[in-house]
Parts: structure tokens; sequence; C-alpha cells
């Protein structure tokens, strides 16, 4: 049926709502938001009409549910949406002083709301209200953003659809923008037309309908209509290629070996998270012979600039430090002129001057902010904007907004009050943690304390299935877009080099490194095997080495120092019967710690010890004979481990897997920022474990 958008409405599933207009306006939001041609994440409002009783009068009046300021249609929720009285809204009309008081506006949809359980109403909230369709879809798709961003647009959707769209010129969304909305309506109504939408000139769409399924349908064929008008006239494309793609492995390989850089570069101000494409659309344009002519011009829909700043940084063939080095220099200057040109007496300080998208014709693009799931958005929302100047250099040539418009968004003072509402970052925001053995046990801890802390996280693990397991539950606590999975042999050189390149394409690099990955062996002298001694040495040392050696690379490309927290243990420094292999291994990492701390000072990269001791609970180190060997030493059963080894603390206490979590984090929280080559005991308080 449609070539260009996603037809996703299912007539089983819409029954089932039926008789609740709420349950199927929001059931018609996710459809629509889940097609990224149709909108993109958070973009556009969706809203519906219905009749409801009063609480204070009990006679029935006419209410509107739209979805909530900064909300998402894809994702949406009833507890994602507003609900106000319309004739509350529209009376605001007699109140209204003029675009130059627009915003003051805003504070009083607030005196409109029906349901006090309400989301703070958007922006948009006029520009529903307005119009008397119950429901109404207003989106940013692709397709029709080309046309709206074109030279001829306003001709072009006038032809396109015989007069059945209406069109508004470019104006910030606001109270005024609705009142536009109204007049244009009103306007083709006194022609005796009846507009089935209204294109708005360098923004996006509205359409309607007097059922879900109407508007939903109306909104699929409108800008099916706008993406074969455009696919019709599609010739030659961005003036044709430049040069050539380089292969997907050596975009790869380009890629994690520079994103580390370019995240030391944008983190001046704030420490920066990255995201890496080479979608094929993004290639098509970075290495199209009107870049050099389109990017500098930067976006065109409000959503799309507000993502990814005022234009992109392109990148020349030489990306060696001393050639980004004046690039990003020009950028920022460049920034600079851009806000002291446009700025008003009352616009909020500077942001960050760093560029936000990046391209790298031949590899791709990047892209960097304070979290991932932000950089992948600003990432979706270039690639978005691509799109519209593909389509918009078809059929006519491509207008971005001016400037000052562009300031005026970006600058806005209810932007700024909204970012001022936006909670205060966690410890590890804009961090990235790699831990060694997360896929269970006290690396599982760990890693899952760094993200509840707001680090991103790169679990690894030998163990294919135990990894898998842990993805899975990590994606359930903090979503998909903190947690990386990769296996990794810590004993493997090249394992741990391609490791390492996976979290600089996911993340832009690595900030925080755990070797955590260990094993245990209890035998005594004589029985102990030169290939157990062997594998407990390549597993606990040369693994710490190897993990060590490959981060510190990455971190030294970013300038941003870091921390490397090794796990050790008690064994380090006390000694005990069986124990010969793994308690001289663990002296070894733990010396370690303090060569590497001494050799990594100037670079600000910190390197500390966490002991444990006698963590049984879900942890590994006890399978393979551990627990047998060191009961037998003891002159116990296994089964008396545990409380055995908590009596023998001065605290009389167990450790836990998340007891080592909270000092891997007390060492890299923050607080702790001046601290390096120490050891911090986890043990219950064991005096023969007591460091002199």
């Amino acid at each position: 049926m449609y070539k260009h958008v996603s037809y996703l409405w299912d007539d089983a599933q819409a029954a089932a709502l039926s008789g609740n207009e709420v349950d199927l306006f929001i059931y018609r939001s996710n459809i629509l938001g889940a097609d990224l041609r149709i909108t993109n994440y958070g973009g556009g409002n969706t809203s519906v009409k219905l009749q409801d009783k009063d609480p204070l009068t009990g006679s029935e009046t006419e209410v509107m549910w739209i979805k909530g300021s900064g909300g998402d249609i894809g994702t949406l929720k009833k507890s994602g949406c507003a609900a106000l009285y319309v004739d509350r809204l529209r009376s605001l009309t007699n109140v209204y002083r003029g675009l130059e008081y627009e915003d003051e506006m805003v504070e009083l949809f607030n005196h409109c709301i029906f349901d006090l359980a309400s989301k703070a109403p958007s922006i948009d909230t006029p520009l529903h209200g307005f119009l008397p369709f119950k429901h109404i879809d207003h989106l940013h798709p692709d397709a029709a953003i080309a046309i709206a961003a074109s030279k001829d647009g306003e001709q072009i959707t006038k032809e396109l659809f015989g007069g059945l769209i209406g069109w508004v010129g470019w104006q910030r969304p606001g109270f005024d923008l609705g009142l536009q909305l109204k007049a244009c309506l009103d306007e083709a109504a006194s022609r005796g037309v009846q507009l089935r939408g209204i294109m708005l000139g360098s923004h996006g769409l509205f359409t309607w309908g007097d059922t879900s399924y109407e508007c939903y349908v109306n909104t699929l064929e409108v800008i099916e209509k706008c993406a074969e008008y455009i696919e019709s006239k599609t010739k030659t494309v961005f003036g044709g290629a430049r040069m050539s793609s380089y292969s997907p492995e050596e975009r790869a390989a380009k890629a994690a070996e520079l994103a580390p850089v370019l995240r030391g570069f944008c983190s001046s101000h704030v420490q920066m998270v990255g995201h890496f494409s080479d979608d094929e659309r993004v290639l098509q344009f970075i290495n199209s012979n009107d870049l050099d002519r389109l990017a500098p011009l930067g976006t065109s829909c409000p959503d799309h600039f507000l993502r990814t700043k005022i234009s992109p940084l392109v990148l020349g063939s030489d990306v060696s430090v001393d050639a980004l080095t004046p690039l990003f220099e020009d950028y920022r200057i460049m920034y600079g002129s851009y806000y002291d040109s446009c700025k008003h007496a009352n616009s909020p300080a500077m942001r960050d001057p760093n560029p936000v998208v990046i391209l790298y014709p031949g590899v791709g693009m990047f892209t960097f902010a304070k979290d991932k799931q932000t950089a992948r958005v600003a990432a979706e929302f270039y690639t978005n904007a691509i799109n519209v100047m593909r389509g918009a250099e078809a059929i006519s040539s491509y207008t971005s907004l001016p400037r000052q418009e562009a300031f005026d968004i970006e600058y806005w003072l209810l932007e700024e009050a909204k970012l001022q509402r936006m909670p205060k970052p966690k410890a590890l925001s804009g961090r990235v943690a790699f831990v060694t053995g997360s896929g269970g046990g006290i690396g599982k801890a760990i890693a899952k304390k760094m993200a509840q802390e707001g680090a991103c996280v790169i679990l690894n693990d030998v163990n294919a299935d135990r990894l898998a397991e842990a993805k899975a539950e990590f994606i359930g606590l903090f979503g998909k877009d903190v947690v990386s999975t990769v296996i990794a042999d810590v004993t493997n050189q090249e394992s741990i080099e391609a490791a390492m390149k996976q979290a600089c394409l996911d993340f832009g690099g690595v900030d925080l490194i755990v070797n955590n990955a260990g094993i245990s062996i209890s035998k005594g002298i004589l029985e102990h095997t030169q290939a157990d001694w062997d594998k407990l040495y390549d597993i606990l040392v040369k693994g710490q080495y190897l993990v060590s050696q490959a981060a510190i690379a990455v971190m030294r490309k970013q300038g941003l120092g870091g921390d490397i927290v090794n796990i050790v243990s008690k064994n380090a420094f006390v000694a005990g019967p069986n124990n010969v292999g793994y308690g001289s291994a663990k002296a070894a990492q733990a010396h370690m710690t303090r060569l590497l701390a001494a050799e990594l000072g100037p670079d600000h990269i910190r390197v500390n010890t966490v002991n444990p001791d006698a963590v049984i609970a879900d942890s590994n180190i006890w399978a393979g004979g551990w627990a047998e060997g060191r009961a037998k030493a003891y002159g116990i059963t296994v089964a008396e481990l545990p409380a055995y080894y908590a009596k023998r603390t001065l605290l009389n206490e167990s450790i836990l897997p998340d007891d080592i979590a909270n000092a891997c984090f007390a060492f890299v929280g923050g607080l702790l920022n001046k601290s390096t080559g120490n050891a911090l005991n986890v043990d219950g308080g064991v005096s023969a474990g007591f460091l002199r």
C-alpha cells in the first residue's frame, strides 16, 4: 500500500481500544513514532479532543489530550500527556499581548489544565488547540520537510496537493503560530476549500481526521505523496560523488582510531560520550560534491537544529592532532562569533562551543553529547537533515534557517528553562567503564554500580551465554544505549585490542578500567603444576597488563585522564598454605598498580587497588576446586567456609560483590580524584592484611 512509510495499524489491537479515545490516540502516536521517516525521536506532537465530565460542574466539556513537553510519541504513555480545557485554552486570545510577549502564554497553559496529573503542556499546545479537528498529527517527516525547506516550497505544496494542503511560512512555535494555523484554515474555508493539512515552512506538517484511524491514514497519504514526488524528481544526488567510501572494515578501523581524539577535543568543556554512524545515507552526503556547499548551511527544522547545533565540523584528509587543533579552534571561534552577533540583552550565556556533529568523508559521522542517548539521537536527527537536504535539492534548492532565527531557537528562554529543570548529572555521567569478567559475579556487580552512577559500560567475558544474560539484564535496568558487550579474552592481545576498538566505536573511548577477570587455584607446592602456574599468571598478571596497556593508549589519545582499578586480594599481602601460585600472582598485580601509578601520574590516570577477601556469594572464584582447596587448608568443610571467613573478620561480616563494587566507585566517583597508587581493603577487617 505504501512505499515510503510503514503502515502499522492493527485492526484487532485498535478494536480492543474502541470507545477509549485517549488510548486510541496514544496507540496512533506510538505507531507513528515507530517509523523514523515519519518523525524523529522526541519530535512532533499528536492530540485528540473529546467530551468529558467537568469535575467541578458535572456538565460535559471539551477536553484536549496532547503529548506533554519533552515527550516522544513513539514511547508515549498516558502519564506523558497533558489534558486541557479547550474553551479555556482558546479564551487565552483575550489576554494575548502580541508576538513580543508570547512566551508569557506558556505559564498560562497551566490555568487550562483539566487532568491534575497532566505533564507540563508543550509549546505546540495552541497549534492543536486552535484547530477544530478531533484528531491532529503534527510531525516532522523528512519528505514533507524537504518540501517545506525548499526555496519553492509554497508553490510546490500548492501544485502537488491541488490547494488542499495549506502553507504557513516559517515562524518559531508558540501561541502566535497557533493563530496563524487557524487563519490559514479560515482563509481556505472562505474560498470553499476544506484543507486536509497545513505545511509549516522549514518546520513540518499538520494533518487531521475525524477518527484516529482517518487521521492516521491521512497523515500517511500526505507523507507518501511528498516522498513519491521527490523520488520522481531525483536524478543526480548531491551533485554526484566526489570520492568513494572506504570498505566497512577500513571505516571501522579509522573511526575507532580517531574517535578518542575527537572525544578529547569535544570534551574541552564537558566530558562527552560519542556515537559513530556509517549509514549509507550519511556516506552519500559526506562523499558528495555538494558537501562543502550544503554542510555549512546547517539544518532547517527546529528539532533538527536543537540537537545538531548551527552546523557540523567537516574533517579533511589529514586527521592528525596537528591538523585537528586549528579546525576545532576555528569552529569555536565561528560559534562564538555566531553567538555574539545574534545574542539579545537577556540571552543565556554562551554554551559549549564545540561541534556536536563531525563529518569524516569516506568514513562516516561522529556525534558527541553529554550521554549516549543524546549522541545517538543527534546522529539520527542529522541523518534526517541529510534526507531533507537531498529531497530539497532534488525538487528545488535547500534553504536553512536564517542564523538569527536559529539562534533564537537555540537560546530561547523557554528552552533554557527546560535545560535548567533537567536533573543534576550523576557522578559518572559522560564516562565509559570497561570491567573485565563482567558477565557475572563481582564483575557484573561492579559494572552495575557504574551504570547506576551514570556511566556507559562495556560488558565483556569469555562466556558468551553468561554475557548475553548480563546484557539482557542491563538493558532491562538501564536501557539499550548505556550498555555494549564484547567477547574478550584477557590473555589474548588481539582480543583485548578488538574490545577497546569496540569501546571506541560504541562510546568514543574509555575512562574507567576495572581489571576484575580472574581465577583461583589452591594447591600445595608439589600438586601445583606448571600449567596451573601459567594459567594463573596469564589471566591475573598478563591479563591486567594487556588490558591496562590497551586502555592507556586510548586514554592518552583522549587526554581526559582516567581510572584503572585492579581487583587484587588480601592474598597479595598475607601468606597462607596451598596458595603459592595464586598468592604470588596477586602480589604481582598489586605491585603493577604501584608501578603504573608512578608512570601515569602526568597523564592524570589514577591507578588503585581494591583488595577483597572471601567473596563467596555469586562469585566464580569458588568454582574449579578453590573452595575445596581452602576448606582443606583450614581443616573445615566447604559448607563451613562462609561462616569461617565471616567469623575471622574483625567486623564479623560476610563480604558481598556489591561491597567490592562500592569500593571501586569510591575510587572513581570524584571524591578521590587526587588519590593514586593506593589500596582499599574490603575484607571485613583482617588484621594480617593490614597494609604497613
